[in-house]
């Protein structure tokens, strides 16, 4: 199959399978009701002070780009990061993943920056956020054990119980999240080790599958860490460790105010949000469109774990996802537009500029 074909069947089956899921999940539902919600029972207030964070979560990201690209003899204007910020993550709702690719080519095309340092750049900062997400999975699921615990005596609820209260669908889409996550780590993980043996992806190998899935852990593992050791590189890694905080903690207040938003969720609390939000993030690993499809199931059964009707999970999980998913599109028009404005600076231009006290940042 060729490279073209290849990309088109991955773009297909990210849309089926999130189309699959989220039919799945509404089949039935009262989409009537939902512009009565819209207008007469949800606070728009709540949801537009959410949009502020959805906008520096991403703005953020654009201005610590900087500190990764300077240790590699790279610079940018922080206007251009930004925008290319934007950007990506609107062309990922069209093609998933395809945002890392298009940044690094923002970047090249109006500041002359190296693509393949680009997105080796791009590569250390997934890392990095991977590590965090990671951290701060393990610490939730810490400190919100006993809230789980105290959640079943309170109401009598079993963990039989909630294993019985899914169906055999709700099964079946679990499974195939799952098994779509290995899949794609297990894409990205021989990508990856051939890429740094020099070799094929194809290569054959002598050793046996699980001794394969054990050597692949252990390269993204690897991986990961280097990505993280990478950061002694980095002239100001207190800022470098701020703006990463900024970012997650931007995309939490982003999500966490819209439970505000709603009556049936506006008194769950931090620690739900918490949970509701490490356990979204898992879930858009998945790849979907803006992670349609595994977001919205993974929050919806979170909720529901904590006491929420299953039709307003599902009301919440809809509305939020639509209007964050607008915000992204907004905001990727705009770069656009922003960028078609903006002159490309060559190297030699850019380094001029930067001496002479004129460049962007």
């Amino acid at each position: 199959m060729t490279k073209q074909g290849k990309n088109t069947l991955n773009v297909v089956v990210s849309l089926v399978l999130g189309g699959a899921i989220l039919y799945w999940m509404y089949r039935g539902f009262d989409f009537g009701r939902v512009r009565e919600v819209l207008l007469h029972e949800m606070s728009w207030t709540w949801m537009l002070l959410s949009f502020p964070f959805g906008v520096l979560a991403q703005a953020f990201r654009g201005w610590r780009w900087r500190q990764t690209l300077e240790p590699i003899g790279e610079q940018s204007r922080s206007s251009v990061r930004v925008h290319s910020i934007f950007l990506s993550y609107a062309a990922s709702l069209v093609i998933p993943r395809v945002g890392e690719f298009a940044r690094c080519g923002v970047l090249r095309q109006k500041d002359g920056v190296s693509f393949p340092k680009a997105l080796g750049t791009v590569v250390t900062e997934r890392a990095i956020d991977s590590l965090l997400v990671l951290v701060i999975a393990a610490l939730t699921f810490v400190t919100q054990f006993r809230v789980f615990m105290t959640f079943f005596e309170e109401t009598g609820t079993s963990l039989d119980a909630i294993w019985h209260r899914f169906t055999t669908t709700g099964w079946l889409v679990t499974g195939i999240c799952i098994v779509a996550i290995i899949v794609l780590l297990w894409i990205l993980m021989t990508k990856t080790a051939s890429a740094e043996r020099g070799t094929p992806s194809t290569e054959k190998s002598t050793t046996t599958l699980p001794q394969q899935i054990y050597i692949k852990v252990k390269e993204s593992l690897a991986g990961i860490w280097q990505g993280v050791m990478s950061l002694k590189n980095v002239k100001n890694i207190p800022l470098f460790i701020f703006y990463t905080l900024a970012i997650w903690g931007s995309y939490f207040l982003h999500y966490y105010l819209t439970f505000f938003c709603f009556d049936a969720t506006a008194g769950l609390g931090l620690s739900c949000a918490l949970v509701t939000f490490i356990v979204g993030s898992i879930a858009v690993i998945v790849p979907t469109p803006n992670g349609a499809g595994p977001w919205h199931f993974a929050v919806k059964t979170m909720l529901i774990l904590y006491g929420v009707q299953e039709t307003d999970a599902l009301y919440f999980v809809l509305i939020v996802h639509s209007v964050q998913t607008l915000l992204v599109v907004a905001l990727g028009v705009y770069a656009w537009v922003a960028l078609s404005f903006q002159r490309r600076v060559e190297r030699g231009e850019w380094r001029e500029n930067t001496i002479a006290g004129s460049g962007d940042d």
